[in-house]
């Protein structure tokens, strides 16, 4: 399986994408794909954004501004998590009795 897609394997992939749709999603910096040799090339998670983007623009009829909107707060979304996710690993690597400590301590409203 291959890491890199040309523009042509995500038309061919993603089967309610355009060619006008994909540069459209690009220009508008919805998705940022790689450029090799001045051709753009797109990773797996370009295919994944442009799919969820095909879903929001066609299924739910957003434009472009709130789809910017969306995408925005779905990558805060993935970017809080991985916070989560690193800070969760650091407290696992503390000594257990510091980590009871923390877990003991009571949650603030």
């Amino acid at each position: 399986m291959t890491d890199l897609f040309t523009e042509e394997d995500v038309v061919a992939t993603v089967t309610r994408l355009t060619r006008t749709q994909l540069y459209q999603f690009v220009d508008s910096d919805l998705v940022r794909p790689q450029r090799d040799a001045g051709r753009y090339v797109f990773r797996h998670v370009d295919i994944a954004r442009l799919e969820l983007l095909c879903d929001l623009s066609q299924d739910l009829d957003l434009d472009e501004t709130a789809l910017g909107v969306v995408i925005s707060l779905i990558d805060q979304l993935h970017a809080a998590r991985q916070e989560l996710a690193a800070v969760a690993q650091a407290i696992d690597a503390l000594p257990t009795d510091l980590q009871a400590r923390l877990r003991a301590e009571p949650r603030r409203e």
